[in-house]
């Protein structure tokens, strides 16, 4: 029976990570640190916390496993600062205080493309925060690298939404890397490989993602 730490609940992918973990059986207890209050569960713990100033001594970072879906976009960021405090400093931020707390498995969702080397910044980024959770020590450590993520966003932008809809089209002739990954299907695999707590380090490519449980 595991306790499981939550980061990002309220987005796309972490709004299905937090559904499946409820309904697990395995898992007795959910605890996910929001902006806002989450919808209450009997099995969810729910701190409303700013990220800015999160309790460092707080009980409820103590659990078995972490799962990190929190991240932004340069356009709703505003900037490259503000993209990188969101997906580098508070996920970090996260992943070091649930080492704290005692978590033995992290599982972080990352990007295609990752690579503290890139010369992109997003995905430099990206790369960056996973090098920097590795180093923290965790025993299991799980990287999801998905393209583009599918599902109903509580903002949907035109642009983004007519992207979709066209990689959906011509998803025949697309190469698997590049395919639209549905957030339950990373929801899933973030869920179980923070639970199953296998040694190491593994990285999750999209075909990965894409291909039949």
């Amino acid at each position: 029976m595991s306790r499981v730490l939550l980061c990002g609940a309220t987005g796309l992918v972490g709004r299905e990570v937090l559904r499946m973990a409820l309904a697990d059986a395995t898992v007795t207890q959910v605890v996910a640190p929001t902006r806002r209050p989450l919808p209450p569960h009997p099995k969810l713990v729910n701190p409303v916390v700013d990220f800015e100033q999160l309790p460092t001594d707080a009980a409820w970072w103590q659990a078995d496993a972490a799962i990190c879906t929190l991240g932004t976009t340069l356009r709703d960021a505003g900037s490259p600062a503000a993209f990188r405090r969101v997906d580098f400093d508070y996920v970090l931020a996260f992943a070091r205080l649930a080492r704290a707390g005692g978590a033995q498995a992290f599982a972080l969702t990352s990007s295609l493309g990752a690579d503290a080397a890139s010369r992109y910044f997003y995905l430099r980024t990206k790369g960056e925060v996973e090098q920097a959770v590795q180093a923290l020590g965790y025993p299991s450590l799980t990287v999801l690298r998905p393209s583009l993520i599918g599902g109903e966003r509580e903002r949907q932008r035109l642009r983004e939404h007519v992207g979709m809809r066209l990689l959906q089209a011509l998803a025949p002739i697309v190469p698997r890397r590049w395919r639209i990954v549905p957030a339950p299907r990373i929801a899933q695999a973030l869920l179980q490989s923070a639970l199953a707590m296998t040694p190491g380090c593994a990285v999750i490519s999209p075909e990965q993602l894409l291909s039949p449980a």
